[in-house]
């Protein structure tokens, strides 16, 4: 029997920079003050110094070596290290540890039971197809609409009972979300969640920072999950042929980095997004305060995200009411279905 292959190791690359790659997979996201004390404590344990070495110390230089070093060690085995800026939280800046091949089945549903996965789907579904339409593009879902996606569709479970059966049972073609087959051409369709289930599975998935919640009770994507996702979402839910036209996954004019949360063009049709913060330096460069495409006069109250269902005054009105959560989002969307009849 031949050697077992072992990745190959970057030069120089120390103990220091292994403590710093296991640090960093057991937090998933770094920004850059978090590797500043990280990287502070190593050095401090390594060099065995008396006192303490100061985070402040630790400069972006050295963070970035430290990243180049641990990119390169996991790439061979299919794993990449990569940063964006958040879009909610002032623009900060972060790293993520990431599967470089990924779906929801690999990365949110890696210790998750097939029911889990199936729902994660359906949820992300929920987020960039079923609340993310060209008059409001949400692309986060509220507690109530995170539990009527608890359970399959009578049409999914349909869809998937019928694929495992053609494919004669538990074969590779057998989908999660319709059930096993046993073998023998029957089928056990998902059962789906129930809601006890969901609640407890949203609050793991936000306390592993794949889901962010806000204060308005909105559920969407942390930037780790988008760095995660970025290539399965274009795949799943964008039409490669109608690159002119909307797409449920957006782009900022500005960084050209996914837009979950910004501003749109007040041009219904139109397709440009910016961050909010992108606007700033993006309007800086243009002698005007126009759309870029369409030159519609931009007024920056017209969003991405859920203020595109906070900013209604349907919403602000569904505040005040008893009942569920979800009711506040639900008076937006009776809006603005009379808006569309009008």
């Amino acid at each position: 029997m031949g050697d077992e292959w072992e990745p190959p190791i970057p030069a120089g690359y120390s103990d220091a920079n292994r403590a710093f790659l296991q640090a960093f997979m057991a937090r998933g996201t770094l920004t850059f003050r978090e590797a500043q004390k990280v990287l502070a404590g190593i050095k401090g344990a390594i060099e065995d110094d008396d006192g303490a070495v100061p985070p402040q110390s630790i400069t972006m230089a050295d963070f970035e070596n430290f990243v180049r070093s641990a990119r390169e060690a996991v790439e061979p085995l299919d794993y990449d290290i990569r940063n964006t800026r958040d879009q909610v939280r002032g623009g900060e800046r972060v790293w993520a540890f990431i599967n470089a091949h990924s779906d929801p089945a690999t990365q949110m549903g890696t210790a998750r039971s097939p029911e889990e996965v199936a729902y994660i789907k359906r949820l992300l579904d929920a987020m960039f197809d079923q609340y993310n339409t060209p008059r409001m593009e949400v692309m986060a879902v509220d507690e109530g609409q995170a539990l009527r996606v608890s359970r399959p569709t009578r049409r999914e479970s349909n869809i998937h009972g019928n694929n495992n059966n053609n494919n004669g049972g538990g074969g590779e073609g057998s989908d999660a979300e319709g059930g096993d087959g046993d073998g023998d051409g029957t089928t056990t369709v998902s059962r789906g969640l129930k809601h006890s289930e969901v609640l407890s599975l949203l609050a793991s998935l936000v306390a592993e920072g794949w889901l962010d919640k806000s204060r308005d009770g909105f559920y969407s994507l942390t930037p780790r999950a988008l760095m995660e996702l970025w290539s399965w979402l274009m795949a799943t839910y964008n039409d490669p042929d109608a690159e002119a036209e909307w797409q449920h996954i957006k782009f900022c004019e500005a960084c050209k980095e996914i837009v979950t949360y910004g501003q749109r063009c007040n041009e219904p049709d139109c397709t440009i997004r910016l961050h909010d913060i992108c606007e700033d330096g993006f309007w800086r460069t243009r002698r005007e305060r126009t759309c870029p495409k369409c030159s519609t006069p931009w007024e920056g109250n017209h969003y991405v995200g859920e203020r595109a269902v906070t900013s209604r005054s349907g919403f602000q009105r569904g505040r005040g009411r008893k009942g569920r959560r979800s009711q506040a989002t639900e008076a937006v969307e009776e809006e603005d279905e009379e808006e569309e009849e009008d």
